[in-house]
């Protein structure tokens, strides 16, 4: 019998514990007729309200629900990891807690699984419900990284996805402190099925990304799978260097043909201003790798457990 492995990291999700147990065992009858044996690992990311409590009450009512709590919060991320890498199963699955990641779907998921596709992953084919500025940077994130990154990183692609041993294991081997998991999905390869659904929205409780929280991660993307910034920031200095180069001989052949009249300072100071934003500007950019660089040799883990079940 293989064992499917269920991944739902949750955080400050009270509300929306037993609801998701509640849908996710409407595909008992498939999972009994594929001859699945279920495990359910909530990842609680260090809640500050009951979300332990209602696991643990699912806990009594099923054995095969399994309970991860982190010391403090480390992020969804490390939530994913720590699923990952405590997980038993033969193929695994990451949804989450606010059923934005239909459980619905996991039988065609499957399907594909069995043709032969070491991963089927989801992608939302609308943003209905999101605000609009939230939704056009979304856009704009993913079209700029499909052209400064060789990795693939689908627009609207949620973190729902199966994926067979092989594939985790993989994932698991990829140990960097700063996690970008769409990215890694792409990076590790492997045969890949793409399933596009509607946008469904939270059944309860509100999101835990803001807009700014979002952007940090987005940042997060970039830094992680393209050095395209790095490059820039050389063009440009490269740029400025030739544009410095001109603006000297045409003030040599000025001077040597009109004289060399007085120019008004507040010229010189845009210019100053300009290049001096642009200088600090790609020294940003330089900071942002050292710092990722500098939190990866420091070997922190990714995540600390307080409790497990």
């Amino acid at each position: 019998m293989c064992v499917l492995s269920i991944i739902v990291p949750c955080y400050n999700e009270e509300e929306s514990v037993a609801d998701f147990y509640e849908e996710l065992m409407k595909n008992e009858l498939f999972f009994k007729e594929k001859g699945l044996e279920i495990e359910i690992l909530y990842v609680d990311d260090g809640s500050r309200d009951n979300t332990a409590a209602e696991v643990k009450k699912l806990r009594e009512r099923d054995e095969r629900v399994r309970l991860i709590s982190f010391s403090r919060n480390f992020g969804k991320e490390a939530g994913m990891y720590a699923g990952l890498e405590k997980s038993r199963g033969d193929y695994v699955v990451l949804m989450d807690v606010d059923l934005q990641d239909p459980p619905s779907l996991l039988p065609e998921m499957y399907s594909y699984v069995e043709q032969g596709y070491d991963s089927v992953a989801t992608r939302r084919v609308s943003r209905k419900g999101e605000p609009p500025i939230r939704s056009f940077f979304a856009r704009m994130f993913y079209r700029l990284m499909k052209h400064i990154s060789r990795t693939e990183i689908m627009d609207g692609a949620r973190d729902y996805r199966l994926m067979t041993r092989q594939m985790v294991n993989a994932i698991l081997e990829m140990r960097e402190y700063n996690r970008f998991t769409k990215g890694i999905y792409g990076w590790v390869g492997f045969k890949t099925k793409w399933l596009e659904y509607e946008n469904v929205e939270r059944a309860k409780g509100e999101t835990k990304w803001n807009f700014w929280k979002l952007l940090i991660y987005s940042l997060e993307g970039i830094t992680a799978f393209s050095t395209v910034p790095l490059s820039m920031a050389s063009v440009l200095g490269v740029l400025f260097c030739m544009l410095a180069f001109i603006l000297i001989i045409f003030i040599i052949v000025r001077t040597s043909i009109f004289g060399d009249p007085v120019s008004g300072w507040p010229s010189l100071v845009c210019i100053i201003s300009l290049i001096s934003g642009v200088q600090l500007f790609c020294m940003g950019i330089i900071g942002q790798y050292l710092a990722k660089t500098y939190l990866e040799v420091k070997r922190r883990p990714i995540y600390i457990v307080k409790e497990e079940l």
